[in-house]
């Protein structure tokens, strides 16, 4: 093998990383958001809920954990103008991760919620704690403290999951690695430069998280 490293062809389009670097994180950002809003209401209905609440959201939590993520995708970006209803490749994905985030979440949140312990919530009521009380003392305590680290664990997997939003165009991280291997035909240095790229920022956010997990709610997390 006779190849030569050139990563000075590469380094200038640095910058130029750091802002897709950025794109990605706002993506998983806000495609997470959108699951904890859908997870809390879904999970709330399998875990409080009828009947036929109860079986819609198992519905729609079996098919999205079933079925791929890049599927889904697909479906919004390509199926959805047949029926007149046009995406941006960025809204695209993130109505797709957002939908696939809030199923894998129910199911977080709902064994969250069914962890709680009877005997802290009857002591609370023989301590004359109103439901408001129990709610905002006993109950989001104790599940914050549950759920945070398999919530953190699921926004770094978001996290680099936004990777595939270079297969519709989006000019996240990988999609301006594409770019720039397309201009420098330099492959082996710009996908190691953008995986160097992708380990720091997903540490960085396991760094963030743990800290404040243990900060806000004592979660035992670690730091890397």
């Amino acid at each position: 093998m006779d190849y030569t490293f050139q990563y000075g062809q590469v380094w200038p389009y640095l910058p130029y990383f750091l802002k897709g670097a950025w794109i990605s994180l706002q993506i998983a950002f806000l495609a997470f958001c959108g699951g904890m809003l859908i997870g809390t209401f879904c999970a709330a209905i399998k875990t409080f809920g009828g009947g036929i609440l109860r079986r819609s959201v198992n519905a729609y939590v079996v098919f999205f954990v079933n079925t791929p993520q890049l599927v889904q995708i697909y479906f919004l970006y390509f199926a959805l103008p047949d029926m007149g209803i046009y995406l941006s490749s960025y809204m695209a994905v993130l109505l797709g991760m957002t939908l696939n985030a809030g199923a894998y979440l129910t199911e977080i949140q709902r064994a969250g919620f069914e962890s709680r312990r009877q005997s802290e919530m009857e002591a609370a009521e023989v301590l004359g704690f109103t439901r408001w009380q129990q709610i905002r003392y006993v109950i989001l305590p104790h599940v914050a403290k549950v759920l945070f680290p398999p919530l953190s664990n699921h926004y770094i997997l978001m996290t680099l999951g936004t990777s595939m939003a270079a297969i519709f165009g989006v000019e996240e991280l990988t999609g301006r690695a594409f770019n720039v291997n397309s201009e420098t035909f330099r492959s082996l240095e710009v996908f190691t430069v953008v995986a160097v790229i992708y380990v720091f920022v997903t540490l960085a956010a396991s760094v963030a998280l743990a800290l404040f997990g243990r900060f806000a709610f004592r979660a035992k997390m670690r730091v890397v």
